[in-house]
């Protein structure tokens, strides 16, 4: 019989982490004597990340001793003391080959139902020392597994461990890890696991746009985006230089042959040379036709912008400029539902990109373009706009001038004030609709507040952050960081790496294990969670130049993209970060 042998607790708390404070429960200890278990913790026990950790569908953490006993081995170690793991219950027996999704277990006073393996998280890693573990629990099929507490009670250590149901579709542990994380998914055996009515909800949606993608299909509202056009940058013409208001200028590009078309919504970057030092690497919104075998980026003066003020002084008609192919997926969707365009100053851009597609399509969707500028003045492509949504059957236009230099004409679509949660509430906008906003991101994230408190779900709300990516860095604590800047220390002397969103170039240096901790060091905004290669969590499109890995990821990402936590660059590198 398998038996309970330690039940682990621990309370969240801050550890100093190369040079950063996380936030974590991943330390727990073993406790003598009976403990309560309740729906959502054992009495005692706590975690640090929600988001990743706990709740009702990960209340109780399970690992087992012949596990101990296997690292123990690999890693040489002999001071692998209950709870190192992370785990809440230290087992002897209930392999992850054998334990099945939905199997459900007595312990003491208590019943589990098995829901889904162990997340792959960088903090087991950190709690043991050991930064490559997460990859390594999947790749060994050691990952442990999680309990939700069907019935309360107390549990001991010494307790017996009793399964009192088997689910008819059994799929193990193992197997479950090894479907999301590992190479070679069957779509039968997805969609076996999708129905597994005890499979926790975050798993079972991860499966359901794995299916999605095999089917060639992407989930509702997401569009997947096909590979780049070509690799690298290639050399384009300037074919016309067109100012849009005092501060845009619209640059229109061709090749020597007609353009690949590009999806409503992506981005260009743009190398320009330097004379002060290495290239500037820079990315802008499409804004013109996706589909008329021509370019158009529209760009903004900033006062302190480098690449924009070189753009807008020098760059003319006739000249070639060195452009990589169009990459993102913030694009317009390919459904019947209404859509909004909100966008606040230059925002718009790749709104004009999916406005061009909609009108093209004479598209019988109901279209909204909400936006919101200064002035007059600053209303670049309002004529542009007001030509594409008149060939619209169903389109709707509102305009925010914040500080409008003269009274605004009544009967126009042009309004005095901001776009606030209250403005937005009135506004009677479609709970159906998939809205894509663009701004600045205090802008975006007050837009997505006030249209998710009038009912329109956040899976239908669509989001492009000009310059860095929001960061994704799990249980770390916030504080502010300074804008991106070169790595403290002596310059590197190996290739260069650019991180294109960021406008930075600096020189690899071996002092750094991957590129992810060289875009840490220089405050570069990063996306991570496993850090061993095997959540993707960090994948990044790369513009331009080649990497290595130490170790090679369990699967590989796309062919234009690189997971920058467990990569090296081999050549000059430029990414989209």
């Amino acid at each position: 019989m398998a038996t309970l042998l330690s039940v682990n607790v621990g309370m969240p708390k801050d550890v100093s982490w190369r040079g950063r404070t996380v936030h974590t429960g991943v330390w727990k200890s073993p406790v003598a004597g009976p403990r309560l278990v309740r729906r959502l913790n054992i009495d005692g026990d706590g975690q640090g990340d929600l988001a990743g950790h706990g709740g009702e569908q990960r209340a109780v953490l399970v690992y087992q001793i012949e596990s101990y006993r296997h690292w123990q081995e690999f890693f040489g170690r002999d001071d692998l003391a209950y709870g190192a793991f992370g785990e809440n219950f230290t087992v002897e027996g209930l392999g992850d080959d054998e334990v099945c999704i939905g199997d459900r277990y007595r312990i003491g006073e208590a019943e589990f139902e098995v829901t889904q393996p162990r997340v792959t998280c960088y903090r087991v890693g950190m709690r043991m020392g050991e930064p490559q573990l997460p990859s390594l629990l999947v790749a060994h099929h050691r990952p442990g597994f999680y309990l939700r507490v069907l019935t309360e009670g107390h549990v001991s250590a010494g307790d017996g461990i009793v399964r009192t149901r088997r689910d008819a579709r059994p799929l193990s542990v193992a197997d479950i890890d090894a479907l999301l994380y590992l190479p070679g998914h069957e779509v039968e055996q997805l969609r076996a696991a999708m129905d597994i009515p005890a499979l926790s909800p975050g798993w079972r949606d991860s499966f359901r746009s794995m299916v999605d993608g095999e089917a060639g299909a992407a989930p509702a509202g997401v569009h997947v985006a096909p590979p780049p056009a070509w690799v690298g940058f290639r050399s384009l013409t300037v074919t016309d230089v067109v100012a849009e208001s005092a501060s845009v200028t619209s640059f229109r590009f061709a090749g020597d042959d007609v353009l690949p078309a590009y999806l409503p919504g992506q981005f260009l970057g743009v190398r320009l040379p330097s004379a002060a030092g290495p290239v500037l690497v820079r990315s802008y919104s499409l804004s013109g036709d996706p589909d008329g075998g021509r370019y158009r980026i529209s760009v903004k003066r900033e006062s302190h912008g480098l690449v924009s003020s070189q753009l807008h002084a020098h760059l003319r008609r006739g000249d070639r400029i060195e452009v990589a192919a169009p990459r993102g997926d913030f694009v317009l969707d390919e459904g019947s539902e209404p859509v909004l365009l909100i966008s606040a100053g230059i925002g718009q851009t790749p709104m004009l990109a999916m406005l061009h597609r909609l009108a093209s399509e004479r598209s019988t969707r109901a279209v909204w373009w909400i936006h919101t500028t200064h002035d007059a003045d600053s209303h670049a492509f309002s004529a542009e706009v007001a030509d594409l949504l008149g060939r619209l059957p169903s389109a709707h236009s509102l305009v925010y001038y914040t500080t409008p230099a003269q009274p605004l004409a009544p009967d126009s679509d042009l309004r005095t004030g901001r776009l606030t949660a209250e403005v937005i509430a009135g506004l009677s906008l479609p709970a159906d609709a998939h809205a894509y906003l663009c701004g600045p991101q205090a802008f975006m994230d007050d837009v997505a507040a006030a249209l998710a408190s009038v009912g329109i779900g956040p899976g239908r709300i669509h989001t492009e952050r000009f310059g860095s990516r929001s960061p994704i860095n799990p249980g770390v604590v916030d504080a502010a960081a300074p804008p991106p800047h070169q790595p403290p220390g002596p310059p590197g002397a190996g290739p260069s790496v650019t991180f294109a969103r960021s406008g930075l170039t600096t020189a690899w240096s071996q002092t750094y294990s991957s590129v992810l901790e060289l875009a840490e060091a220089c405050d570069v905004p990063t996306q991570w969670s496993c850090r061993s290669g095997v959540c993707h969590t960090c994948a990044t499109a790369v513009l331009s130049g080649e990497a290595s890995y130490e170790t090679p990821p369990l699967e590989a990402p796309g062919d234009d993209e690189l997971l920058i936590c467990s990569s090296q660059p081999t050549t000059a590198l430029v990414l989209d970060l």
